[in-house]
């Protein structure tokens, strides 16, 4: 009697452990919600590549950009967008960050593009090279040194 029950108690626990891989086996991959958001960027914004994966961050390249990153899952926020440019923007890096920032936070571009100006303009001899704002829900800090500005764009992990 004690050997039939042990080996009922073996089948079951088999048959429990063959359920589970199956089930795992049959759950579909997913794709991280970074990489995703990268292949849409390079879909609809022209000129802009995806060049690697390190870590949290996904790299870019754009011709309007020295640096462009994606940075997903910080402490303090869910998603960042990173544009390093000339220490005089251009429009077309105006327009990058913008279009970026919009397909990423969902927000009108229109919202995105005076936010980024805003915040790039500011910088100067009476605020000086570091500029923190928030508009529109996003989190925009813009930094500047002798040859270069950038700008980046978060939102908070609550929002």
């Amino acid at each position: 009697m004690t050997r039939t029950l042990v080996s009922n108690v073996h089948a079951a626990a088999l048959a429990a452990v063959v359920g589970l891989f199956s089930a795992l086996a049959a759950s579909p991959a997913r794709a991280d919600q970074c990489d995703d958001i990268a292949k849409q960027l390079a879909s609809q914004i022209d000129g802009l590549k995806v060049n690697f994966k390190a870590a949290n961050i996904v790299y870019l390249t754009h011709p309007a950009t020295r640096e462009l990153s994606l940075g997903c899952r910080g402490k303090s926020y869910s998603i960042e967008l990173y544009a390093k440019g000339d220490r005089r923007p251009k429009p077309e890096f105006y327009q990058l960050v913008s279009s970026a920032a919009a397909i990423i936070f969902t927000v009108p571009k229109d919202d995105t593009t005076t936010g980024a100006s805003r915040c790039l303009k500011r910088m100067g001899l009476l605020r000086g090279d570091k500029i923190s704002m928030r508009f529109r829900r996003l989190n925009l800090e813009c930094t500047r040194t002798k040859t270069d500005a950038s700008i980046a764009i978060t939102r908070s992990r609550d929002e």
